[in-house]
C-alpha cells in the first residue's frame, strides 16, 4: 500500500508490516505451496484482496478487473480491500480458518508465515516462464529463507531519497551542496552539526534500524537463514558510532522513542537536519512547511555498499485456492509490466517489471523535484536489495530497538546489547 510504503521510506523500518503471528510449526504441508491444479482452464471467481488501496484508486482496480474478466471469458474477480490498520492480524486470521482469499497483497515478511504453513504457492515452480518479465532483485525479494522457490509475483517497489535542511547545513558550516552519501561521512557531520549548533540541532531523528545495519555493509544472516549475524564487529561499529552521537546531541532526544511520524514532524519543524522521505514527502513540504520546502537538499540514502534500499509489495496465490489457473493468470496480469506502469504513473512508486524503468517518464528531467527524485529512485532500484530478512518479525525489531536504547543509554556495551539482541532473536525464530 503506498501510503505504508512512505511510512517506511520515513521511519527506515518502513513498509512497516509486521510478520504474521501465526505460527508455521508443525503446520499441514509446511514448506510452502506446490502447483497441484495450476495447470487447467482460467475460468471460475478469484477473490483478490489488496491492502488499503479501494479508497484512492477504486477505478484502477476496477478497470484492471474489467479487463481481465474481457480476456478470460468465465471468470469473476471478487475484489476485497483491507484497512491498514490490523492486516498482519487479518492474515493470520483468514490463515488459521481456511479463507484466505486466492490473491493476497503482501509484502515479503507477511508471506514468508504463510510459505512456511504450507498456504503460499511456489510461483517459480508454479508460473516460472515468466521469470524473465521482473527484475531479479524484485524476483528474489519473494524468496523465503530455508525453502526454494519463489512465493508471491513482484508488484510495486520503493525506495526513497535523503532529505536534508540546507540552511542547517550553512549554520553549522557544512558545504550544503556536499551532504554525506557514506556512514563514515554522516558520523563526522552530526558531530560537527551538533557541537556548531550547541546541540540545539540533531542530524537525525531516529535510532539505527535493520535497514541502517544492511545499509553498513553488516551482514544480517547466514547463508542458510537460520541465524541472526548483525552482531558482527562490523554492527558493533555501527552502533558505537550511534553511541558517540547520541552522547553528543547529534541524535535528537527523542530518538529511542522516535517513530516515522515524529521524526517527519521534527523534520518539518526544522529540528533536524537529514531524513528519510519519497518523493510524495515533496507536497507535504511545499504544503505544510514551505520554509523548510525552500531550502530542502536532496541527495541518495547513505549507504556503505553502493546499493539502495528496496521496499517491495507482491502478489501472492493461496496454494489451496480451488481456481488456482484462474488464481495465477490474475496475479501475473495484475502485476505485468502494462499494468504496473498505469499504477505508477497514479501514485509514486515504481514497476518491478524489466525495461519498466527505462520508460521516459522515469528517465526523463523536467526541472521539478519530484521529478528529480523519481528519476533518482528509479535509476538506484535496478541494483536494489531489500535489506531487512524476511523472517525478521515486529517482535524481534522490537528487541533490536531496545538493544540499540540500550547501548545508547550505556546500560550495556554495543557489543553486549547486539549479543543479547541476536540470541533473542534467534530463540525466536527457532521457536516461531
Amino acid at each position: 500500500m503506498p501510503r505504508d510504503s512512505r511510512r517506511r521510506l520515513v521511519a527506515h523500518a518502513v513498509l512497516a508490516a509486521s510478520a504474521l503471528a501465526l505460527s508455521a510449526c508443525g503446520a499441514p504441508g509446511g514448506g510452502g505451496g506446490g502447483d497441484g491444479g495450476v495447470e487447467g482452464k482460467v475460468t471460475g471467481q478469484v477473490t483478490f484482496q489488496t491492502w488499503n488501496l479501494k479508497a484512492r484508486f477504486q477505478k484502477y482496480f476496477d478497470g484492471v478487473i474489467r479487463d481481465f474478466e474481457k480476456k478470460y471469458p468465465g471468470t469473476e474477480v471478487k475484489w476485497v480491500d483491507q484497512p491498514a490498520e490490523g492486516y498482519p492480524q487479518k492474515l493470520s486470521a483468514d490463515a488459521a480458518a481456511g479463507t484466505l482469499p486466492d490473491a493476497v497483497n503482501v509484502s515479503p515478511d507477511l508471506a514468508y508465515p504463510l510459505a512456511k504453513a504450507g498456504l503460499a504457492l511456489d510461483i517459480d515452480k508454479a508460473a516460472g516462464k515468466y521469470r524473465t518479465e521482473y527484475l531479479d532483485g524484485a524476483w528474489k525479494s519473494q524468496e523465503m529463507p530455508g525453502m526454494p522457490g519463489v512465493y508471491a509475483f513482484p508488484w510495486y517497489l520503493n525506495t526513497g531519497p535523503m532529505f536534508y535542511n540546507k540552511a542547517l547545513f550553512r549554520q553549522a558550516g557544512l558545504d550544503p551542496a556536499k551532504p554525506p552519501t557514506t556512514y563514515d561521512a554522516l558520523f563526522a557531520d552530526a558531530l560537527t552539526m551538533a557541537r556548531n549548533s550547541g546541540r540545539k540541532i540533531a542530524m537525525l531523528a531516529g535510532t539505527p534500524s535493520i535497514e541502517d545495519f544492511g545499509r553498513y555493509g553488516v551482514r544480517l544472516m547466514d547463508d542458510r537463514g537460520t541465524a541472526f549475524t548483525f552482531n558482527e564487529p562490523k554492527g558493533v561499529r555501527l552502533l558505537t558510532h550511534y553511541k558517540e552521537l547520541y552522547a553528543a546531541g547529534a541524535l535528537d532526544p527523542q530518538a529511542l522513542t522516535a517513530v516515522a511520524e515524529s521524526a517527519g514532524r521534527k523534520f518539518e519543524q526544522q529540528s533536524v537536519a537529514m531524513n528519510p522521505g519519497s518523493a510524495l514527502d515533496l507536497e507535504t513540504f511545499k504544503r505544510d512547511a514551505p520554509g523548510l520546502y525552500k531550502n530542502v537538499g536532496i541527495t541518495d540514502a547513505v549507504n556503505n555498499t553502493g546499493k539502495a534500499n528496496m521496499y517491495v509489495q507482491g502478489l501472492m496465490v493461496n496454494a489451496q485456492s480451488k481456481v488456482k489457473p484462474a488464481a495465477v493468470a490474475f496475479a501475473h496480469f495484475v502485476t505485468d509490466r502494462q499494468r504496473q506502469m498505469a499504477f505508477a504513473r497514479q501514485v509514486t512508486v515504481f514497476p518491478s517489471t524489466q525495461g519498466a524503468l527505462d520508460d521516459p517518464y522515469f528517465t526523463k528531467q523536467d526541472g521539478t523535484d519530484a521529478t528529480r527524485v523519481r528519476v533518482a529512485a528509479a535509476k538506484s532500484l535496478k541494483t536494489a536489495v531489500n535489506y531487512t530478512p524476511v523472517v525478521l518479525s515486529d517482535q524481534m525489531k522490537t528487541v533490536l530497538r531496545n538493544a540499540v536504547a540500550r547501548a545508547l543509554q550505556g546500560k550495556q556495551s554495543p557489543q553486549a546489547a547486539l549479543d543479547s539482541a541476536v540470541a533473542e532473536c534467534d530463540r525466536l525464530l527457532k521457536t516461531g
